[in-house]
């Protein structure tokens, strides 16, 4: 009789992901890309903490997921996409919509439920959609992106062939979503009819309160598409440069050759899985671990070390997120509410015949 495998936990853990460890940009690397992404990362930082203070205020309803600790990923995922790209993501999605050139007011004022977001207050935080981003959602059950991403990929599939031009999609997930069974199948699925789709695993240790390592009986997250032939690759989440050049490859072959591939990005969550969440199941040495990775800070010291930015330019950056997040803020605060006869709106992307427009209280039949 064989062995009896011993579960993950026993097993030890995975060998320790290398985070927080860049200390040079390659030599070419424009300085100002570079200083782009900082502002970048910036920008979400800001954006994430006014996000977290407006749901406490209670501008903000319903949940709420922050890139805290990730900006260097969204930054570095997104300066590889192209506009002509789609992109599916799971409900940590504020980042995103910024990186894909939505402007903050409407961005915020989707948080705050207002008919001026990007969902015209339908979505909220977990929901961003925009058609002409490309920017497909915004899901907010675990997994939800994996399947109509994999249906994107295999319809582009049918525009035409590899090639430079080739649209190609991309599905970004967290790491306990790939536990989930439309993970494997999807995976199973872009072998098979050789999709052009990246699925990327944003490893941030803890899927809600519990590691990878106890929930995975594979933790190193990047192998998994091993069973279906997909190649895989893990980066460091905390540097944009090495984010974008793993994306840049994983999109490569998805548009190149038309073939899926898997990327995980190993970065560290600051804060709580949402807002509401004081994340009590976090030793300090772990927090501190965290905050020894916070990403914003070390972009900001490379750069300084390098000579590429100086303090005062810095502040100026800083400034400038500031600004633009309270503008932001004050547009939101400013922006109506939908009205109960806009309910029915946008429920269709067409008229439906006999599709019910009735209010709560509202008789069910109407007798003549």
């Amino acid at each position: 009789m064989a062995e009896r495998r011993k579960p993950a936990a026993a097993r030890g853990k995975a060998p320790a992901p290398k985070i927080g460890n860049s200390t040079h940009f390659p030599a070419d690397a424009p300085p100002e890309r570079l200083l782009r992404y900082y502002a970048d990362m910036v920008l979400i930082r800001k954006f994430e903490l006014s996000a977290d203070q407006m749901y406490k205020r209670a501008k903000i309803g319903g949940y709420c997921h922050l890139n805290l600790g990730e900006e260097a990923t969204v930054v570095g995922l997104m300066a590889a996409l192209r506009p002509t790209d789609y992109l599916f993501t799971n409900y940590r999605d504020h980042g995103y919509a910024l990186m894909r050139g939505l402007n903050p007011g409407p961005v915020m004022a989707e948080l705050f439920g207002k008919s001026t977001g990007v969902s015209k207050g339908r979505g909220g935080s977990m929901h961003m959609f925009d058609t002409g981003a490309r920017l497909m959602g915004g899901y907010g059950i675990v997994g939800g992106q994996i399947p109509p991403a994999t249906g994107a990929a295999l319809a582009l599939t049918y525009r035409g062939g590899p090639g430079p031009d080739a649209e190609v999609v991309m599905c970004q997930m967290g790491d306990g979503t790939t536990n989930i069974g439309a993970f494997h199948e999807s995976l199973n699925l872009a072998a098979v009819w050789h999709l052009p789709i990246v699925y990327v695993v944003v490893n941030n240790r803890l899927g809600m309160g519990t590691t990878v390592e106890a929930a995975a009986g594979e933790p190193e997250l990047y192998k998994r598409g091993c069973s279906y032939r997909i190649p895989g690759e893990r980066v460091d989440g905390t540097d944009p440069v090495a984010v974008r050049e793993g994306a840049q490859r994983a999109l490569d072959r998805a548009r190149l050759e038309r073939e899926p591939a898997l990327l995980e990005v190993m970065s560290y969550r600051l804060r709580g899985h949402s807002v509401v969440d004081p994340a009590r199941y976090r030793s300090a040495a772990d927090v501190e671990t965290a905050q020894a990775a916070d990403p914003v800070p070390l972009l900001r010291q490379r750069l300084l070390a390098e000579g590429l930015l100086d303090e005062a330019t810095a502040q100026g950056i800083e400034a400038d997120a500031d600004q633009k997040v309270a503008a932001a803020v004050e547009f939101a605060d400013a922006s109506p509410a939908p009205t109960p006869d806009q309910l029915f709106d946008y429920a269709y992307a067409s008229p439906v015949a006999n599709a019910s427009h009735a209010l709560p209280g509202d008789p069910a039949v109407v007798i003549p």
